[in-house]
């Protein structure tokens, strides 16, 4: 989790404004104009160094330069690219980028400026940005750690009203959840096993009012999970259904958003077994769980308006003596019988009973969340995650709430088509069709225990986890998904 840092609004003059150093956008087209004190204070460093290209301004590179005679001595200058193209995304990167830096510098107390006229938008944003650089994913290590921890964030803006105030509180609590979702997904698996994270998500749900029911394995075969179990069945450790609920007062009946996520809190491919190499990062398997849990939180603490409902199927994937062989058949608890031609093809089976369950309890719109295939991982890389849905009007709902929210996604086919691959002839279905559009085939898999009600499905495999450091972004988890499940719950008139 974020360590204890204190966020908050510092109105403007920059003269008054107290802190290790500020944190600066710069333009590749930037004259400075609205920075004239601070301009002044550098000595008219920040121009001649932007004139000199030694400030260079491609997204999340750095400048320091010093600003005598005023409270906060130093200038950490964040390359934001060109200002017509700066959105909220980019500004979040910018923070990011921008807070890491300083950490690195050994500055933990720091004053980003808002530039322009300091919209909601932008504050929110630039929040949620600078608490993400809070996360320290080396929680095990023993030894001290080489950069500063973030204690005070200050968001300077020109005027300090109820809108910027209102803005940074939920830029705050989109940031905290975010950073609970890497913290969990980040956890070895001999940590987070599936009782732990079922305890978790309970003390969460009781810290922030949500009603909450941790199912054991007992409950789970009284609904007739099967495939749920059957992926479980291979493990010491026992599985567990994590349901939480969202009930403000006086919200209506209909409609109730479902939230389902993956929760493999370690996945070896089970008999159909993983190659060693790279093995490790299946401890992040359940990152879609993660994601879903921690949105919850955000939605709570939120008071979002309307019933959502999250279920969380949690469990490991081992190859153990009882475990589910290829050539088995599984029943649902919906009744549909699934012939398990893939042990390594596990989180679509655990999925379709926690999309049954959401239905049973009154979800009129489904999101399932899911580091689901390595063929999204081929098709679409690191950088943006697979969108599926039906109806279309429901999957571009969801698709212009993650734009919004700041997640990155792209709609995929579901054409009828490919479900013919997935016909089984011992059972109603398979649960893999071949390596052709595997993406697409474990989104038509999901599809078939919906019940036709809206649903999307966002394959979050490529995106879960950075193989590579960026400026705003270390090596490790990513905050994906957790600001679009909460957002969606603030846009109920927009749904179809």
């Amino acid at each position: 989790m974020t360590p204890a840092v204190t966020v908050r609004l510092a109105p403007r003059p920059l003269e008054a404004v107290d802190a290790d150093a500020f944190v600066v956008p710069v333009f590749s087209d930037d004259d400075l104009a609205d920075l004239g004190p601070l301009e002044q204070a550098t000595g008219q460093d920040l121009a001649r160094a932007l004139s000199a290209g030694e400030c260079r301004t491609k997204l999340g590179e750095t400048y320091t330069t010093g600003a005598g005679g005023m409270a906060t001595r130093r200038v950490l200058a964040v390359g934001a690219g060109e200002r017509a193209g700066c959105d909220t995304g980019r500004l979040r990167q910018v923070a990011t980028a921008g807070a890491l830096a300083a950490r690195a510098r050994g500055m933990g107390r720091l004053a980003f400026v808002v530039r322009g006229g300091g919209e909601p938008a932008f504050v929110q944003a630039a929040t949620e940005g600078l608490l993400l650089a809070a996360f320290d994913g080396d929680t095990f290590k023993t030894t001290a750690r080489e950069t500063a921890a973030l204690t005070d964030l200050q968001v300077v803006v020109s005027r300090n009203d109820g809108a910027a105030a209102a803005a940074l509180e939920r830029g705050r609590v989109l940031g905290e959840c975010c950073n609970r979702a890497r913290a969990w997904a980040n956890e070895p698996a001999n940590v987070l096993t599936p009782r732990e994270l079922g305890d978790r998500a309970a003390q969460v749900a009781a810290e922030v009012g949500l009603g909450v029911d941790v199912l054991d394995e007992t409950r789970i075969a009284g609904l007739g999970m099967g495939l749920l179990l059957g992926v479980a069945q291979g493990s010491a450790q026992p599985p567990r259904l994590v349901v939480l609920r969202h009930d403000p007062t006086g919200a209506p009946s209909s409609p109730v958003l479902g939230l389902v996520g993956k929760g493999i809190t370690f996945d070896t491919g089970g008999i159909s077994i993983k190659p060693a190499d790279g093995m490790e990062r299946m401890k992040d398997d359940m990152a879609g769980g993660a994601a879903v849990v921690a949105a919850m939180e955000a939605i709570a603490r939120l008071r979002a308006p309307i019933r959502v409902v999250a279920v969380v199927p949690v469990t490991e994937n081992m190859p153990g003596g009882r475990a589910t062989r290829p050539g088995d058949v599984l029943r649902a608890a919906s009744g549909t019988t699934v012939e398990v031609n893939n042990t390594d093809a596990e989180g679509r089976l655990i999925l379709a009973d926690a999309l049954w369950h959401a239905r049973q309890l009154g979800a009129t719109h489904l999101v399932d969340v899911a580091t689901l295939t390595g063929a999204c991982v081929v098709a679409l890389g690191r950088f943006v995650s697979g969108l599926f849905g039906t109806p279309d009007a429901w999957r571009d709902v969801v698709a212009e709430t993650a734009r919004r929210a700041g997640d990155r996604v792209w709609p995929m086919p579901l054409d009828d088509d490919y479900a013919e691959v997935l016909k089984s002839e011992i059972a109603d279905l398979v649960n893999t069709g071949g390596r052709p559009a595997g993406a697409v085939t474990a989104a038509m898999f999901l599809k078939a225990f919906t019940g036709g009600v809206p649903w999307a499905h966002l394959d979050i495999a490529g995106t879960a986890w950075a193989d590579e450091a960026k400026a705003w972004q270390p090596k490790g988890p990513c905050p994906v998904a957790v600001r679009t499940l909460a957002e969606l719950a603030f846009s109920a008139d927009r749904w179809p």
